[in-house]
C-alpha cells in the first residue's frame, strides 16, 4: 500500500486526488447550471405527493435509524474502519428499499385484484337495473379489505351530499394508483353523460385487472429466485469481509490506511450501484397516473396536438 501511495498507477495519490477535484469540478458546475435554469414548477398534487413522502421517510428513519447505526458502530469497532461501519449502516437502512420489493408488489398486486372484484361487483349490482349512486354503496359492503376504507370514504362523501363526479376523484387519489384511474374515469364520465353501456365497459375493465394481476404473479415468481439468489450473494461478501476483518487483520491490513480507505470507498460505491441496478431490473414498471387534479375540477393531463396550441393562441 505504502507503494501505491508514492509510486505512479493509477492507485497513486496524485491521480486520486486528480480524480476527486474532478468530482467536485463537476459537480459544482452541475449544481450552477441547475441554479441558473431553474427548475419547473410541480403541480400541487405532486407536492401534496411530496409532502406525504418526507412525512414517511421521517417515519422510516425513526425506525430503521436507530438499527443502522447500532449496526454501523458494531462493525466499526470490529473493523476500526470508518468506511465499513458506515457502510454497514447504510446497507441496513437501505435494506427494505434495495431487496424489499417482494412486499410492495404484493400489495399492488392485492390492491389490483381487489379493484377487479370491485369492479364485477359494481357491474353485477347495476345490472339490477340500479343507479350507480345506489349501486355504489352496495358494491362497498362487500369489497376487499385492501380497497374497503376507501370505498367507505366514498359512501360516507355521496351520503354528506358530495357530486358523484367529485367523491369519484377523490377516490382516484386516494388509492394512488393507475389501474384505478381507468376505472374511475369510467364511472366519473358515466355519471356526467349517464350513457348506456356502463356494463360492458367495466367487465371489460376487470378482465383487464385480472389479467394484469395474473402477469404480475408470473413475472413475481420468476424474479423470486433472482432476488434470493443476489441476497445470498451479498450476505456471503459482507460476511466474508467481515470475517477477514476481524480474524485475519494482517491481509486486509493496507485498507486500514487513509488510501485504503478511499479506495474501500470507492468498492462499496461501485457494490452500491450494483445493488441499485438489480433493484430497477427486479422492479416492474407501472404507467403513470393520468386522472390528476390540479386544480377543483378534474385534469386529464395529455399531449396537445399543435392545432390545439394554435387555436388556444387565437382565442388569446
Amino acid at each position: 500500500m505504502n507503494g501505491l501511495s508514492t509510486g505512479g498507477g493509477i492507485f497513486s495519490l496524485p491521480v486520486l486526488y486528480a480524480l476527486l477535484s474532478g468530482i467536485g469540478v463537476g459537480g459544482g458546475l452541475a449544481l450552477l447550471i441547475v441554479a441558473v435554469r431553474g427548475l419547473p414548477a410541480k403541480p400541487a398534487h405532486e407536492k401534496a405527493r411530496a409532502g406525504e413522502r418526507a412525512q414517511e421517510l421521517v417515519r422510516f428513519v425513526g425506525r430503521r435509524g436507530s438499527i443502522a447505526i447500532c449496526v454501523g458502530l458494531v462493525v466499526l469497532l470490529f473493523t476500526r474502519w470508518i468506511v465499513a461501519g458506515a457502510a454497514a449502516g447504510i446497507l441496513v437502512f437501505a435494506w427494505d428499499r434495495l431487496f424489499g420489493g417482494a412486499a410492495e408488489e404484493r400489495a399492488a398486486m392485492r390492491r389490483v385484484e381487489a379493484l377487479a372484484a370491485w369492479t364485477e361487483s359494481l357491474r353485477d349490482t347495476i345490472a339490477g337495473a340500479v343507479g350507480l349512486e345506489q349501486a355504489i354503496p352496495a358494491s362497498a359492503r362487500a369489497a376487499a379489505p385492501a380497497l374497503r376504507p376507501h370505498l367507505d370514504a366514498l359512501v360516507d362523501r355521496l351520503r354528506s351530499r358530495t357530486p358523484l363526479p367529485d367523491a369519484l376523484q377523490v377516490l382516484a387519489d386516494e388509492i394512488d394508483d393507475a389501474s384505478a384511474d381507468i376505472i374511475v374515469a369510467a364511472l366519473i364520465l358515466n355519471s356526467r353523460l349517464r350513457g348506456p353501456g356502463l356494463r360492458e365497459v367495466l367487465g371489460a375493465l376487470a378482465k383487464s385487472a385480472r389479467e394484469e394481476v395474473d402477469m404480475r404473479q408470473r413475472v413475481m415468481s420468476q424474479r423470486a429466485s433472482t432476488r434470493r439468489s443476489v441476497q445470498i450473494v451479498i450476505g456471503v461478501s459482507v460476511a466474508f469481509v467481515l470475517g477477514l476483518a476481524v480474524f485475519n487483520r494482517d491481509f486486509v491490513a493496507p485498507y486500514g490506511t487513509p488510501l485504503g480507505q478511499l479506495v474501500l470507498g470507492c468498492v462499496c460505491g461501485l457494490f452500491a450501484m450494483g445493488f441499485w441496478w438489480l433493484r430497477k431490473l427486479s422492479s416492474i414498471e407501472t404507467p403513470d397516473r393520468f386522472l390528476t387534479r390540479d386544480e377543483p375540477s378534474v385534469t386529464f393531463v395529455r399531449p396537445r396536438s399543435p392545432q390545439e396550441v394554435q387555436e388556444e393562441v387565437a382565442h388569446r
